[in-house]
């Protein structure tokens, strides 16, 4: 983990003009709403000191200055010339002792300072200022604080290129910056894009400060020139931070407010939520029926690490104790949702709950309900048990972070879902929030692809869910069988791998209020880029995994910007130089764009499903990313009881020396681990995967690793190295004996190199066309493109890693390809007359010479698998459907829409007629089929439903290979069936879709009655 970084507000002058086109949720509009009226402040008429604070009169205003350390100090106003602090103590916690300040009179001013920042107090009219101890100004008000009888306004003069963020939980935004943009703090219950859930009354600025507004009254923040902040209430109270970088003022915030809680262990796996008792949507069961789907994590062998058993409207619990006891014999906890309240938390806790779920239907008015809610609940687990306290808070406050997840509420799983969800939780950790997170794929709707696709990304979180009963079928990571589950269980998999990195980041946050999921400009400040949106569907998951999730129903990315350094694509170990932005970065359905910094060095626990599946003898890997000189310093603890807070915890640190860039020695010293816990292991194996792309000439472990020569060579023995040239690039794996973990060891690679490899110029590069198709158990081709370097290629052999089943014949080798110029290889490839419909996942592996080395480049692609095309007349409802997507529930074959479940429809009705065959669905609807272009027409009638008397209005249309055919007026529920009769003209793929019009899905149940294919 490296120091922390100042946000530079010269490098960010880049946002200007694009900040000035933005539109959407949080822009400012021309009328600004928080632009301040009524009373400013008069003249500073009276002035007293006492110790560190400083009290101030202007008429019959009064202020109040007290300083709370070296660079944080409050600012209240009391307009009548009575202070109120309807706060209290509930968010600022004790301070300890206030520093040495001093104070001085210049004329138009008075100067209060301690060593690190001085405050002007203006005395015609009342107005204040920071600076800095060298003279440098912080910010300034370009008016006196105002108010009215609806709100108290700060106005302060904006810098030319100074950035804003924080703001708490912003829906859709955070991540970049609001300057010229108005947020909201405060309830709105908007749990969708632009919703403002969780909002935090704090935020900071490029420029080097924070400003926390001490109150539960909601706000409105206009980021224009002046920045204006509002609060509804008749008093002014602000605490002001001076930092060094956008780190060190979040971190003086939590100080002041509370360090982010440290979760348990099984608090960072997933958890599963659904209502086991008397639930509406899922017919009678029981609460001990949980047990059940905790089986069948086990079953697929994924990982689970609590449920909730209670979760839906009007469902209760029974058997409690017994559950619990269940749940924690499979390795998981139970958690309870407290829609009614907490008063029965201390025998919940005593049965057994380990996790609570707070909800909105009890927090009543008002925020301070809500945080004391938490805080409660926080606390409630902990009197009652050794765990340690763990919520999940749908609406929150400044001050929950040091008690609850920070949760966005219910949404509906889209791929819109997944995009905006992208800068909201990265967004968040800006205003010191270190768990923020929503359920994988929604609560209502959903779909396989999407279910996955969000799955993935979210195992970057520190914490996440899945919540099942409220859309068409269950929605655990199991259901949707192949290859879903495959996928889903690898990614569930890969967080358990990551959890030393991700619990070592969990208790960095406890020190330092900085959450492990950042924006780009957290840690690339200096970056033009970072702040825009440039880089706003991207996130660092720490400081070493950059993570671009797909937000499309594609298996390409654009739009993937790396900064300075160089990165590494964790799947393929191809390496890019920033600063550079990605295109047509193929991401099949497996894939999760995630790039590794240069440098990393990533603690692992290797081979396991839970936490707890861990032992005395079990290994700790690192998988190190050689350049240069990095560290990493991993913690450890019992994961579950408190005792980490008095001391009883362990670290490791993990120290790597190599070049900067191309060959060299590399040398990994681990550090003796310092500190005793509880089940802390005294010895234990180690195991090091080296991203060197060159292989050593020896690697050194107190003399000499013995060297081996195959994959099974390496699975059989005890220690070892071996250089695995067609993994990642080229990969050296180390395993070690069991070793003293109260001893330091030191690893030696030598003559070999940085990440990259000896010449990373001269490194071949893989990619393939998109689009490719093939159909089951029918021979064809996948084309490949092999790029040379800055070096010739030579004696290239190209290989397809391809599903069980299939059938690849191997290329003819390449016996040159010069530098910089491409060579396309076609492959022939048969899959397997079983294969399933849709997208496979083929590897790409290029084996060649370039530079003296012998090199492997890989890339993963997509290949489309198509069943037969259709012949002669043929139903639309009787085909294999490539794709599809529904607005509510699942689009039907032969059936109107219905309800949510699957064939819930009624016969499609249409004006009165009734149609035998059709497709009945939803808007937003989108179903593709595959004609192979053999069809010649296609004909329905379309409309809305009878079912639906009359509601709903939405338009047809047909599109195929990506140009739109036909179009349909609006159609409403009053309106006839509109006939639709469409030539093809040998189109390979078509799609029929249905899209709301009138912003209001209500009723919005579109038909194709008798849609039919005319085809060859």
């Amino acid at each position: 983990m490296q120091s922390s970084t100042r946000i530079r507000s010269a490098v960010v002058a880049a946002l200007l003009g694009l900040l000035a086109v933005l539109t959407g949720p949080g822009s400012a509009s021309a009328a600004d709403p928080a632009a301040p009226t009524g009373t400013t402040v008069g003249d500073l008429t009276g002035f007293a000191a006492d110790g560190a604070v400083y009290r101030l009169t202007a008429g019959p205003a009064k202020a109040r200055v007290s300083f709370v350390s070296e660079e944080t100090f409050r600012i209240e106003l009391a307009p009548d010339g009575t202070f109120q602090d309807p706060a209290g103590d509930a968010i600022v916690l004790p301070q300890g002792s206030a520093p040495r300040t001093r104070w001085k009179e210049r004329g138009d001013r008075y100067e209060l300072s301690t060593r690190s920042v001085t405050l002007r107090v203006y005395k015609s009219p009342l107005r204040f200022a920071l600076y800095r101890a060298d003279g440098s100004q912080v910010w300034s008000e370009a008016k006196g604080l105002s108010w009215d009888a609806e709100q108290t306004t700060q106005t302060l003069a904006r810098g030319a290129d100074e950035q804003f963020y924080g703001a708490g939980m912003q829906n859709g935004r955070g991540n970049t910056s609001h300057r010229g943009k108005t947020v909201e703090v405060g309830v709105d219950y908007n749990w969708d894009d632009g919703g403002h859930p969780n909002s935090v009354p704090f935020y900071l600025s490029s420029a080097g400060y924070g400003v926390f507004r001490n109150t539960f009254a909601p706000g409105t923040y206009a980021f224009n020139d002046p920045v204006t902040t509002s609060e509804r209430e008749q008093r002014f109270d602000a605490y002001y931070f001076a930092g060094d970088s956008a780190k060190d003022v979040i971190g003086q915030y939590t100080q002041l407010t509370g360090k982010p809680f440290l979760p348990p262990v099984y608090g960072m796996e997933i958890g599963d939520a659904d209502c086991y008792l008397h639930n509406a949507n899922r017919g009678e069961r029981h609460t001990l029926d949980a047990l059940e789907v905790a089986d069948g994590y086990l079953d697929n062998d994924m990982p689970n690490g609590w449920m909730l058993v209670n979760d839906g409207y009007g469902c209760g619990y029974e058997n409690l104790a017994e559950t619990a006891q269940g749940l924690q014999d499979r390795g998981m906890q139970a958690g309870l949702w407290t829609e009614d309240g907490i008063d029965k938390l201390a025998d919940q806790v005593e049965a057994g709950q380990r996790v609570a779920k707070l909800d909105v239907a009890w927090v009543g008015d008002g925020y301070k309900f809500a945080l004391d809610g938490c805080k409660d609940a926080y606390q409630g687990i902990e009197d009652n048990s050794d765990a340690r306290g763990f919520t999940y808070a749908p609406e929150s406050w400044a001050g929950a972070q040091r008690c609850g997840v920070q949760w966005s509420g219910d949404q509906y799983g889209t791929w819109e879902y997944i995009r905006w969800q992208i800068p909201t939780y990265a967004g968040a950790t800006m205003s010191g929030l270190a768990y923020t997170t929503g359920d994988v794929d929604g609560i209502f709707g959903g779909s396989a692809k999407t279910y996955t696709r969000d799955l993935q990304w979210k195992m970057f979180l520190g914490t996440t869910m899945t919540m099942d009963g409220w859309a068409a079928a269950d929605k655990q990571p199991f259901r949707y069988g192949e290859p879903y589950t495959s996928i889903n269980r690898d990614y569930l998999k890969l967080k358990e791998s990551l959890l030393p990195y991700q619990y070592s980041y969990a208790h960095e946050a406890t020190k330092t209020g900085v959450g492990m999921v950042r924006p780009l400009v957290l840690e690339y400040p200096d970056d033009p880029k970072a702040a825009t949106d440039a880089a706003k569907y991207e996130f660092m998951s720490g400081e070493d995994f950059l993570v671009a999730p797909v937000y499309e129903d594609s298996t390409e990315r654009d739009g993937i910007y790396l900064p300075k350094g160089t990165w590494t694509d964790y799947w393929t170990g191809r390496t890019y130089q920033g600063p550079v932005t990605l295109d047509d970065y193929s991401a099949p359905l497996d894939t999760l764009p995630l790039f590794v910094r240069a440098g990393a060095s990533v603690p692992m626990w290797p081979g396991i499903r839970s936490y707890q599946d861990r032992t005395a003898t079990s290994p700790l890997a690192w998988d190190i990313y050689p350049q240069g000189r990095s560290s990493f310093t991993l913690y450890e603890d019992d994961g579950v009881t408190r005792e980490h807070r008095d001391g009883a915890y362990a670290t490791q640190t993990a120290d790597v020396r190599a070049p900067a860039r191309g060959s060299g020695d590399v040398t990994v010293d681990i550090g003796a681990s310092k500190g005793k816990f509880s089940g802390k292991q005294t010895t234990r194996p180690y195991e090091f995967t080296v991203h060197t792309g060159s292989e050593p000439s020896a690697v050194k472990l107190k003399g000499k690793l013995p060297r081996l020569t195959s994959a099974a060579a390496y699975a059989k023995a005890k220690q070892g190295w071996w250089y695995d040239r067609d993994d990642r690039g080229g990969v050296v794996k180390i395993k070690t004996a069991s070793l003293s973990t109260g001893k330091k060891f030191s690893l030696k690679l030598e003559n070999t190199s940085a990440v990259g490899g000896r010449d990373a110029a001269a490194t071949a590069t893989v990619s393939a066309p998109q689009g490719q198709e093939t159909g089951a158990g029918a021979p064809g081709t996948v084309a490949v493109d092999v790029t040379a370097g800055k070096a010739d290629v030579t004696d290239a052999v190209l290989a397809l890693d391809v599903p069980k089943g299939w059938q690849a014949t191997p290329a003819a080798p390449v016996k040159r390809i010069p530098a910089g110029t491409t060579r396309r290889v076609e492959v022939k490839v048969t899959p397997a007359k079983d294969a399933r419909i849709g997208e496979a996942r083929i590897t790409a592996l290029a084996r060649y010479r370039s530079a003296g080395e012998s090199r492997t480049a890989a890339q993963r692609l997509a290949v489309s698998v198509m069943p037969a095309p259709p012949s002669g007349e043929t139903w639309a409802s009787d085909m294999e459907w490539l794709n599809e997507t529904n607005g509510y529930g699942p689009a039907e074959r032969d059936r109107s829409n219905g309800e949510s479940g699957a064939a819930d429809g009624n016969p499609i009705t249409l004006a009165g007629k009734v149609y035998e065959k059709g497709i009945g669905t939803h808007a937003d609807s989108d179903i593709e089929v595959y004609l192979g272009g053999r069809c010649s027409t296609f004909t329905a009638d379309a409309g809305i439903d009878d079912e639906i008397d009359g509601y709903g209005e939405v338009a047809f249309s047909v599109e195929a290979d990506g140009k739109v055919l036909w179009t349909s007026p609006k159609v409403t529920g009053a309106s006839d069936a509109v006939p639709v009769d469409v030539a093809l003209d040998g189109a390979r793929h078509v799609r029929l879709k249905v899209t709301d019009t009138n912003d209001s899905k209500t009723g919005d149940h579109g038909d194709w009655g008798a849609a039919r294919f005319t085809c060859s």
